[in-house]
C-alpha cells in the first residue's frame, strides 16, 4: 500500500514527466527477458573460427550464481588457454574458490565436447604453471588449463543436449517420483574407480532429511550478512539490468521492478527476516528444497584443485544426461559452502552423504556437488549469458 501511495504521489505531483512515465510503464509491462541476453543459446551462428565456435557452446556451462568466471586466450595457434576471471569470484559464499573451479570443470568439458563436434581432439593440460592456491581474490593470473588441438575428434552423443540444458529453479512435481533406474542412469555417467564418485537416493526416508538440511542451509546463507550482501549485489531486476549484466540472479517480477523504479528497493543492506521480501526469498528456497524427489551427489577422495575440476566435468555430463531424460537436476549448493556460519550444515552434509567428518585439508574426502532431482512443473527458461567477446582475453 505504501508503494502504491508513493507511486500515485509521484504521478499526481507532476514529478514524473512523460519520459519517466514511459520508463515506468516499460518496467511494469515488459515481462520478457531481452532476447539479446539469451542469444548465445542459439549457437555460434556463422562464426568461422572453430575455437570461437567451441567457446560459444562452452559458455553455456552451469556455474554457481551464474557468474560465468572464464577467460580464454586464443593467441597461440591450435590451442586454447583457459583462465579464471578473478573479478567474478565470490569470496563470501565461496571463500576457497572450490565452487568457481567446479564451474571451470563444466566449461572445460563442454569446450572439449564442442571441439570434438567440429572434428578437433583436445588434449587438456591442467595447471601448466601450477595449481591456484589460497583465497580466490589473491589468485595470480595463471592458466587453469591449456588445450592443445589436433585432428581426430569424435563427437559425443551428449553434445546434442548442450543448448537444451537448463538449471530448473522452480518447484518440482510432487506427484511424479524419480525412479531408481533413472537415478542409476545418471550415476552411471561417472565411471567407477575414477577421481570422482557418484551416488544418490530416491528413498523418501533419506530424501526428507536432506530436504530439511537444504532449507535450513538456505536460511543461513540469507541471514549471514556477508553472503546475503553478496547475493544482493548479484540481483538483476528488470529487462534493463538483465541485459546490462547477463549474469547473476535474473528477476523480472513486475512488483519488484516498480519498487526499484520508485526507489523503494534498498540494495545497500539485506532485508530483515520480518520483511516480505525476505519471506518471499526464503519461500523460494524452501519450495526448491521441499519438492526434491531425489538427490544425487558427487564426491572426491580429496579436495585438490584437480579434483574440483574433475567434479565439474562429471557434473555437467550428468546434467546433460538429465536433460536427455526430461529430468530436472538443480544444485543445492548452500550446505556445501565453506563460510564459518555454514559449518554445522557443512558437517551434516558430509555425515549424511559420506559418513565422514567435514574435510580439513586437500586430502580429505569431499562432497563437491549435491543436486535435487525432479520433474519441473513448467518449461525451464535458459539463463542469460554474456556476449562471446566478453570471454576473450589478450
Amino acid at each position: 500500500m505504501d508503494e502504491r501511495r508513493n507511486f500515485v504521489r509521484l504521478l499526481g505531483g507532476g514529478v514524473v514527466v512523460a519520459a519517466g512515465a514511459a520508463a515506468l510503464a516499460t518496467w511494469w509491462l515488459n515481462s520478457e527477458v531481452p532476447a539479446a541476453a539469451l542469444e548465445i543459446w542459439n549457437g555460434p551462428g556463422d562464426e568461422p573460427d572453430l575455437r570461437k565456435r567451441a567457446v560459444a557452446y562452452a559458455v553455456t556451462a552451469p556455474t554457481a550464481y551464474n557468474r560465468q568466471p572464464w577467460l580464454v586466450d586464443l593467441r597461440e595457434p591450435d590451442a586454447i588457454v583457459v583462465y579464471c576471471d578473478r573479478e567474478r569470484v565470490q569470496p563470501e559464499t565461496d571463500p576457497f574458490g572450490r565452487q568457481v573451479l567446479i564451474g571451470h570443470g563444466a566449461f572445460i568439458e563442454l569446450l572439449v565436447m564442442a571441439l570434438a563436434q567440429h572434428g578437433l581432439q583436445a588434449s587438456v593440460q591442467l595447471w601448466p604453471q601450477g595449481e591456484l592456491s589460497g583465497e580466490p581474490l589473491r589468485w595470480p593470473h595463471i592458466p587453469v588449463a591449456r588445450l592443445r588441438l589436433a585432428g581426430g575428434g569424435v563427437p559425443d552423443p551428449l553434445f546434442a543436449q548442450v543448448l537444451r540444458r537448463r538449471t530448473p529453479k522452480q518447484r518440482f512435481d510432487l506427484t511424479r517420483p524419480v525412479s531408481a533406474d533413472i537415478l542409476q542412469g545418471l550415476a552411471s555417467m561417472v565411471p567407477t574407480g575414477g577421481m570422482v564418485s557418484s551416488a544418490g537416493t530416491v528413498d523418501m526416508a533419506r530424501v526428507l532429511p536432506l530436504r530439511k538440511l537444504c532449507a535450513e542451509a538456505a536460511r543461513v546463507e540469507l541471514t549471514t550478512p556477508g553472503t546475503a550482501m553478496e547475493n544482493l549485489r548479484l540481483l538483476r531486476v528488470g529487462p534493463q539490468e538483465i541485459l546490462a549484466h547477463r549474469d547473476g540472479f535474473s528477476l523480472n517480477d513486475p512488483a519488484l521492478r516498480i519498487a526499484v523504479a520508485l526507489g523503494q528497493f534498498d540494495r545497500r543492506t539485506p532485508a530483515s527476516e520480518q520483511s516480505l521480501s525476505f519471506r518471499q526469498t526464503l519461500q523460494l528456497f524452501e519450495d526448491q528444497a521441499n519438492t526434491a524427489m531425489g538427490f544425487i551427489w558427487l564426491s572426491t577422495r580429496g579436495n585438490s584443485r584437480t579434483e574440483q575440476i574433475a567434479a565439474g566435468r562429471a557434473y555437467v555430463r550428468q546434467q546433460l544426461r538429465a536433460t536427455d531424460l526430461g529430468l530436472g537436476m538443480h544444485p543445492m549448493s548452500q550446505p556445501l559452502e565453506e563460510f564459518a556460519e555454514m559449518a554445522p550444515h557443512h558437517a551434516a552434509a558430509h555425515d549424511m552423504l559420506l559418513g565422514t567428518a567435514p574435510p580439513r585439508d586437500r586430502r580429505s574426502p569431499t562432497v563437491q556437488m549435491m543436486c535435487r532431482l525432479g520433474y519441473p512443473m513448467a518449461p525451464v527458461p535458459p539463463a542469460p549469458r554474456r556476449p562471446l567477446a566478453d570471454f576473450m582475453t589478450a
